[in-house]
């Protein structure tokens, strides 16, 4: 359901959540949420359109979050890079059902309304977190300046 820029984006909103004391530049991103340095680039680019993060050049440039994690939702990443495909009308153009979509349509929608719900009551902040207090399981390894030098 979800494409694989959406969990990119994800991946990389939670990996600069987790770091928000500083910039992050894009082949550090990459190489710790496995993602490709130049289709990352792109995502945050998007990312950065949307107002989720802030980029910047030069010596200490990289990325961050443009605002709290925990005023980021999991909807507003999405809304970002790959928008969830509510239906609005009959998907067949079907001048008989006018506004109303038919049961199968209507169906489906109200499942996209579910996940859309779910996604805007998902903030970033909350991925860092799971029960009981741990981190995430989706931990990403610190990245050395050796390793980034390598």
């Amino acid at each position: 359901m979800f494409s694989l820029t959406s969990e990119y984006a994800m991946r990389a909103m939670v990996y600069l959540a987790e770091r928000e004391s500083g910039t992050q530049v894009t082949h550090e991103i990459a190489e710790a949420t496995q993602v490709p340095a130049g289709y990352l680039a792109k995502v945050l680019q998007a990312l950065s359109r949307a107002g989720l993060v802030t980029g910047s050049r030069g010596l200490h440039g990289g990325f961050r979050l443009a605002k709290p994690a925990e005023k980021i939702t999991l909807f507003d990443i999405l809304e970002a890079v790959d928008p969830l495909p509510r239906i609005r009308k009959c998907p067949l153009d079907n001048p008989a059902h006018g506004v109303n979509l038919c049961p199968l349509h209507r169906r489906l929608d109200d499942a996209l309304e579910i996940v859309e719900k779910a996604l805007r009551d998902s903030t970033v902040a909350e991925m860092l977190k799971s029960g009981g207090g741990r981190k995430s399981t989706c931990t990403f390894p610190v990245v050395s300046d050796e390793a980034i030098k390598a």
